[in-house]
């Protein structure tokens, strides 16, 4: 991945912390500009080329949840949130309206460069995958047309609703989905907030395809969030 060949937008209004993710994205060779409010990088996304927002939530003039809701009435540009709200709540609500990852302040360099690469990897490979019937990860391989999924080049057999979930989970891979998302997708927006039907899906599906449940490789827990397809690609 050639980072010189993607533009940034850090939309942060504090002034160090801006600096901060500036001067790291540099000393990174990736192109960027900054906005330090929510109408500065509405405007700065109507104006020029993005190909990754770093969005803070807390802003002097709208929040920063208008802006994802906003930008995602007509774009598909990953996002990822760089917020001091550490509540799931606020979490969850932020990749409900379409923010692809979430770091919480304070934050390392390593983490935030690696929640880049994978967003910037996710936002490639779905361009690819909508021309694309196979779908992989590691030695997991799902063929849309088909409808068969393969571990280690074995057939799987999947039940019906375990294929669906897993098909929406490599249709995002390597970004958080939170339970509510995964619910409205699976059973419909009318099924509620059952968690312990999910739960239950889940753990079905695991038992198939991770060597341990317990410690998997595929399918991570986003403890109060959701769950993440993990990308091993880069």
């Amino acid at each position: 991945m050639m980072h010189d060949d993607y533009r940034v937008l850090i939309v942060e209004d504090d002034v160090q912390i801006r600096n901060f993710i500036a001067y790291t994205l540099e000393q990174n060779n990736f192109n960027f500009v900054t906005a330090s409010s929510g109408k500065g990088a509405i405007e700065s996304l109507l104006t020029g080329r993005i190909d990754l927002m770093l969005l803070d939530l807390g802003l002097p003039d709208i929040d920063g949840t208008e802006v994802i809701s906003k930008l995602r009435e007509w774009s598909e540009l990953p996002i990822i949130v760089i917020s001091a709200r550490d509540q799931d709540i606020e979490k969850a609500r932020a990749l409900d309206l379409g923010a692809d990852d979430y770091l919480t302040k304070p934050f390392s360099t390593t983490e935030l460069l690696a929640r880049m690469r994978v967003a910037l990897r996710h936002s490639n490979r779905k361009a690819k995958d909508s021309q694309s019937s196979r779908l992989y990860v590691l030695d997991l391989t799902m063929d849309l047309d088909k409808r068969l999924v393969y571990l280690k080049e074995e057939e799987l057999h999947l039940t019906p609703m375990e294929y669906e979930l897993l098909k929406l989970l490599f249709k995002n891979i390597g970004r958080v989905l939170t339970t509510s998302y995964i619910i409205s997708q699976i059973w419909g927006e009318g099924y509620g907030k059952d968690t312990q039907a999910l739960r239950a899906l889940m753990s079905g599906l695991r038992r198939k395809i991770e060597e341990n449940p317990a410690r998997p490789t595929y399918i991570s827990t986003e403890v109060g969030i959701g769950y993440r397809l993990k990308s091993y690609e880069g």
